[in-house]
């Protein structure tokens, strides 16, 4: 059986990638806001019930994590609301869903690294929303995994990466918190990770009817941990080379070099923003390994990959947002 997979924000940095690694699964019905507005209840059911896929993969949300503070309707909406509605319609079609969250979800207080079962307590509203998408979709008890990230950056449209490299291409010193500490992970390897996990579940005489027995959350990071600090002081390192770099750095840093830089560690409370950080949110991947048998390679691995891979492929084809 030709299996139907339907992607929600195809354009995204998450997005982007599972359109390049799903259709080892099956066919791939791939969707943009325009064509699929998840503050629209009604056309996610009109949508559901004409496709009738058999997985839902979501990668659409709401991800401006400070905007979220003053336009929280817009982003329960999109996060928390639509998720209610997608699980219902997935159960009403027997389809099974897949759906990303974050590390926000917690509230940074842990030493150790956060687990699948560690009660969440988002400090900000981006997390609240992220959370009741992860309620609703347990709550309708449709086939589901909640695969959560963090730190997610790309080598296209806007993240950390390209800020920093753009930023760093007009400043001698860049201020950088340094007091809170994450895993970053390349938007690829979430694709590729859920890529691995779907291909494991699937057989092709049920589909992903097994889907069912693995249902639940499981976090999807990369190894080891740093501080946006010491994330910041290792895009240096890796660029350090100008020589070596092609069309990609050059577009990033609107053609400018990036002679030696200086970091310059702050802390959270010398640089505010308008939604609070977790200090500590880095989350474990024992139950991926133990499930699954899986895991990611090392940040600082993936970082190297990623500017890599950039430069293999033709500048035209990369989008690059520059705020």
């Amino acid at each position: 059986m030709k299996l139907r997979i339907l992607l929600t924000g195809k354009n995204g940095q998450l997005g982007w990638e599972l359109q390049r690694h799903l259709p080892w699964l099956g066919d791939v019905i791939a969707l943009d806001h325009n064509q699929l507005d998840l503050a629209d209840p009604g056309a996610i059911r009109r949508t559901l019930q004409e496709l009738r896929p058999h997985l839902i993969v979501n990668a659409a949300a709401y991800t401006d994590v400070n905007k979220a503070e003053t336009d929280y309707v817009a982003a329960q909406a999109a996060n928390g609301d639509a998720l209610a509605v997608m699980a219902e319609e997935a159960k009403r079609i027997s389809a099974a869903l897949v759906h990303y969250s974050t590390d926000y979800v917690f509230d940074g207080t842990k030493s150790s690294p956060y687990e699948e079962a560690d009660e969440p307590n988002p400090i900000n509203a981006y997390g609240k929303t992220k959370l009741a998408g992860e309620r609703a979709i347990h709550s309708a008890g449709v086939p589901h995994l909640i695969l959560r990230t963090s730190w997610v950056y790309a080598t296209r449209r806007k993240n950390f990466l390209l800020t920093f490299l753009r930023l760093a291409s007009q400043k001698e010193e860049l201020p950088v918190v340094e007091d809170q500490i994450g895993s970053p992970t390349w938007s690829r390897m979430v694709g590729v990770g859920t890529r691995r996990i779907l291909a494991a579940i699937h057989s092709q005489e049920f589909g992903f009817s097994r889907l069912h027995e693995f249902s639940g959350i499981y976090h999807l990071t990369a190894a080891g941990e740093t501080s946006w600090c010491d994330f910041a002081r290792a895009i240096l390192e890796e660029c350090s080379d100008s020589s070596q770099l092609g069309p990609w750095f050059l577009a990033v840093t609107g053609g400018q070099p990036l002679p030696r830089r200086s970091i310059v560690p702050v802390s959270s409370s010398n640089y505010p923003t308008p939604a609070r950080r977790p200090a500590y949110s880095v989350l474990s991947n024992n139950k991926l390994r133990q499930v699954f048998g899986m895991e990611l390679p090392h940040w600082r691995s993936q970082l190297r990959s990623a500017l890599r891979e950039a430069e293999t492929n033709d500048v035209q084809r990369i989008s690059i947002t520059r705020s």
